[in-house]
């Protein structure tokens, strides 16, 4: 129904079709960060590639990404589906990539999962579904990563990072700024994620002392 009203989605669900089921990881390591916007994911992910003679990867894939400016302007369910169809599509590249080399990745399952829980979620924290609920575990049809490191940053320092950045917000990150219940019910889904849960990651120090951080969990978590 979608595909007839909204192009775009035609072409969203032929790549899905394309992709093989029940994608099988390859030999080398494959680590996800996750966080809010200006947590430092990007400049953490390519120090982490460079490092590690990586692939660097995001959710949504290339392929798709140039179309999230239209699925961000439809219907909650609508939008929500995008991302979860671009989760898969981002697994067939995984596991390509991780045949080859250590797979770095910008956002996958848990940040489409961490935002959905919250959007379906009003209130506070103590509203979410409780611990154990099956939505915080890790699909069983899709790829799984290694390890998933959770950057975090204090919100006030966050928010100066935004505002140095002086970047366009997206929808949700203007929720973020204006509604700290919804960023709390972000982070704290975050860490109810299990299978894998996310190794939490203090964000807010230099460049270098969070990159030596990171890399030393990846040592701790990771064969190399």
């Amino acid at each position: 129904q979608c595909a007839e009203r909204i192009p775009e989605a035609e072409a969203v669900l032929d790549l899905l079709e394309k992709c093989p089921e029940h994608q099988k990881k390859g030999g080398f390591p494959v680590i996800v960060f996750e966080g809010l916007d200006a947590t430092g994911k990007t400049t953490v992910t390519q120090a982490v590639k460079d490092t590690l003679n990586g692939v660097l990867l995001r959710s949504p894939p290339a392929c798709i990404s140039h179309w999230r400016t239209v699925f961000d302007d439809e219907p909650t369910p609508i939008k929500r589906a995008f991302y979860a169809a671009g989760n898969y599509i981002l697994a067939s590249e995984i596991a390509k990539a991780s045949t080859q080399a250590p797979v770095i990745i910008d956002r996958y399952w848990h940040s489409t999962a961490a935002y959905t829980i919250a959007t379906e979620t009003s209130g506070k924290v103590q509203d979410l579904p409780p611990a154990q609920d099956e939505v915080y575990q890790w699909p069983e049809d899709l790829l799984k990563p290694d390890l998933v490191l959770l950057l975090t940053v204090d919100p006030e320092e966050r928010v100066r990072r935004l505002q140095r950045r002086g970047l366009e917000k997206t929808k949700e990150e203007a929720e973020l700024e204006a509604n700290s219940l919804f960023r709390q019910r972000v982070e704290e889904s975050y860490r109810r994620m299990v299978n894998p849960a996310c190794q939490e990651v203090d964000a807010s120090p230099s460049k270098e002392e969070v990159l030596k951080t990171v890399l030393q969990v990846i040592k701790e978590h990771c064969a190399f």
